[in-house]
């Protein structure tokens, strides 16, 4: 039995991972708040602050960058 493979192919502002298409912004906000997450979580080694401040960053990258996605079409 074999795993199945995660293919990523670009095309323009979209990602494809696994066949589905995902807009750059998007990880892109998911990557800021892995990143927030960690440093956080690192520095005050409480992962309460960690998660609340990860969570804000992902949400105000992702709705930002999607305002601006929406308004280039």
């Amino acid at each position: 039995m074999t795993a199945p493979s995660v293919k990523l192919a670009t095309s323009g502002t979209e990602v494809r991972i696994a066949g589905v298409p995902w807009p750059v912004y998007k990880l892109v906000a998911l990557a800021v708040g892995l990143l927030v997450l960690l440093v956080v979580g690192v520095v005050t080694m409480n992962p309460g602050p960690a998660v609340v401040a990860a969570s804000a960053a992902a949400t105000v990258v992702w709705l930002g960058l999607g305002l601006f996605q929406s308004s280039d079409d």
